[in-house]
């Protein structure tokens, strides 16, 4: 790998997906061993030069010799691209590049309800803007994407047929999100929201760690007993990083068990369809 020098890497410490993949350049040699530092370290030299507000929402590469910033997509086609310069080449293709930056921000406003962390006590904070726009879009994604597994993987137990197709898996997600909100709707719209994309964070997980048995069973059919022993292992797994979640977020705990109520209504009413 072709090393990137003088540059500095900002990042959230708080966030495992940041500390991946910026500690990843400086193993494989893209950065050199001082390339990457937390946001919350900031020396006042730094936070002379750099956005902060910016900084938070797109990871901030700095120029040591020229005192110069970039951010967000620009920041991570100049590394790689310092190695792949046809990445860079590519990546900046203007229809690409819009792309780039859309599906970058798309997973920077919503990367503290993907991997969600506690809150933190240093004077500087990488927390990203609260953005409704791309909130919603999270929600409208992993519901769609959930609904989708759970439409398929639902012929693999022994539930009444889903005559109803894919609008009921998508209105079961859509009713969790209502009837959780009722329990929270005395706090601000941003917790709510927060919350409500930690929800759908955690049936995304659970749907695509069903993807593995569904995929074998478009092979192979899997006795019934093992669809079903995976199925409510993985709604066991769930339960518990729902759990984990609300007591990170230090949201009221009756919320998990309003989680599973909902789920075990919404059953009785699939059962006796």
């Amino acid at each position: 790998m072709k090393k990137l020098i003088n540059q500095t890497l900002l990042y959230d410490e708080d966030c495992p997906l940041c500390h991946a993949y910026t500690g990843a350049f400086v193993k494989s040699g893209m950065l050199d061993e001082n390339g990457k530092k937390p946001y919350c370290q900031l020396s006042d030299k730094e936070l002379q030069i750099i956005d902060t507000k910016r900084a938070a929402n797109e990871i901030a590469l700095i120029d040591s010799k020229t005192n110069t910033v970039i951010y967000g997509v620009d920041s991570l086609l100049k590394i790689i691209g310092n190695s792949f310069p046809i990445v860079n080449t590519i990546g900046n293709v203007l229809p690409i590049k819009f792309a780039l930056k859309k599906l970058y921000s798309f997973i920077s406003y919503n990367r503290k309800v993907i991997i969600p962390s506690k809150k933190s006590n240093d004077a500087l904070q990488c927390t990203p803007t609260f953005n409704y726009h791309y909130r919603i879009l999270y929600l409208i994604f992993t519901i769609m994407v959930t609904a989708m597994v759970l439409y398929n993987f639902s012929d693999l137990l022994p539930i009444p047929p889903n005559n109803s197709g894919f609008g009921r898996e998508v209105t079961l997600a859509l009713g969790q999100l209502i009837f959780q909100y009722i329990f929270l709707h005395k706090l601000n719209n941003k917790t709510i929201l927060n919350y409500l994309g930690n929800v759908m964070t955690v049936s995304l997980i659970g749907s695509l760690l069903l993807l593995p048995v569904l995929l074998i069973n478009s092979f192979i059919d899997l006795p019934s007993i093992i669809n079903i022993v995976y199925f409510v292992a993985i709604v066991t797994f769930m339960f518990i990083e729902h759990s984990r979640r609300v007591k990170t977020l230090e949201l009221p705990h009756h919320l998990s068990y309003t989680w599973v109520l909902y789920r075990l209504i919404a059953l009785l009413i699939i059962l006796n369809l």
